[in-house]
């Protein structure tokens, strides 16, 4: 028996027949960065989340960055970002020099803070980036009022978010630039490494082409010192037969979502997520939260052949790397209590009820000992 924590095996079977063709033809033509596969991506991906612009990077992390480069962040400036997210948000902010400053989130769904955000605010604040984090959507509606205050632009982080909705608008539509990721595991995934930065503003869509390919559009014209990140043909495809399936995929996973909620209903200790009011989630993970023994439940079900896993184990801000900024433990309560609670369960879009019953029945069989 035994639950993957995910099945990309499963998902590129249901696109081979589409996808091989596809790569086999940029083989023969040897058209592996960049050109028409990649356009054809990048309008399409536009078109799905309502933007003018979509500019294919080499990877999530890279789009963070370039997104708040071309926001206007600058070395020395500050970036807010929630303590609960993966540790790529702070290092795009770091590798440009600028600050990360981590703020708390609020207790029920672990998305940032509009309060922590306002408090947090300092003449040296540059940008403002809430993260769409496990396939929800932060509140920018209620961050928008802030920024404009300040004159900050919103940089949003939609790496985990393809599809998602809040306020019937998509996730990555609802700043001034945001960046999404196209790792494998994500719910858009490429074949390899991918991201994007996405605009309606079509000067930040240029100046972001040029910073993502050595300061040129032009071959041999550099305009300004820009940096090497493009996306791969052979993703393009990948991402372009994915993409066509991705409202059924997402579906596929809130179907989960609520059969998880039903199935783990009442077991002690136990704390299944909820959607905020006003978001159309499309559960990248599925994170419950365990009050005591999360660690053990963790083993537990490692043993009997479930893929868990931890995300996040500890907040960026109280990680080795970033000590020097000098965050002791007390400085976002909610997000580092949380870290110590949440538990992800196996969530993809092949996914069976079979499986997910014996998940639940190991969750519920561990919880009879606590």
């Amino acid at each position: 028996m035994g639950v993957p924590f995910i099945d990309l095996a499963a998902q590129q079977a249901e696109i081979a027949i589409e996808v091989e063709p596809a790569v086999l033809d940029i083989l023969r033509r040897g058209a592996f960065v960049g050109g028409p596969a990649v356009a054809a991506f990048e309008q399409e991906f536009a078109a799905f989340l309502g933007v003018a612009h979509c500019v294919g990077v080499g990877n999530g992390t890279d789009a963070v960055e370039l997104a708040l480069r071309a926001a206007g962040v600058t070395p020395g400036g500050e970036v807010i970002m929630p303590a609960n997210t993966f540790i790529a948000t702070a290092e795009a902010a770091s590798r440009i020099g600028a600050i990360p400053v981590p703020v708390d989130v609020d207790p029920d769904f672990l998305l940032i803070d509009p309060d922590a955000v306002a408090a947090a605010i300092t003449p040296r604040t540059q940008a403002i980036v809430p993260v769409h984090l496990f396939g929800q959507v932060a509140p920018v509606e209620r961050l928008e009022p802030i920024a404009a205050a300040h004159g900050l632009p919103i940089v949003e982080d939609a790496a985990q978010s393809q599809g998602a909705e809040r306020l019937g608008r998509k996730a990555g539509a609802l700043g001034r630039v945001s960046a999404t990721s196209f790792y494998p595991g994500k719910n858009l995934g490429a074949s390899g490494d991918g991201g994007a930065v996405l605009t309606d503003d079509d000067t930040l869509a240029r100046t972001l082409r040029l910073m993502g390919n050595h300061g040129s559009i032009v071959k041999y014209s550099h305009e300004i010192v820009g940096m090497n990140s493009r996306l791969d043909a052979v993703h393009a495809v990948t991402l372009s037969a994915k993409l066509r399936r991705l409202p059924e995929w997402n579906e596929r996973r809130r179907e989960a979502a609520a059969r998880y909620a039903v199935l783990l209903s009442g077991v002690p200790g136990v704390r299944v997520p909820q959607s905020m009011p006003g978001n159309c989630d499309i559960w990248h993970l599925y994170v419950i939260r365990v009050a005591t023994g999360r660690d053990r439940l963790l083993a537990e079900l490692t043993a009997a052949g479930i893929g868990a896993g931890l995300h996040y184990p500890d907040p960026w801000h109280l990680t080795p790397a970033y000590a020097h900024l000098g965050y002791q433990r007390g400085s976002c309560p909610v997000a580092e209590q949380a870290a110590t609670e949440m538990l992800s369960l196996p969530m993809f879009p092949h996914l069976s009820a079979d499986q997910q019953r014996e998940v639940a029945d190991a969750i519920r069989s561990a919880a009879e000992g606590w």
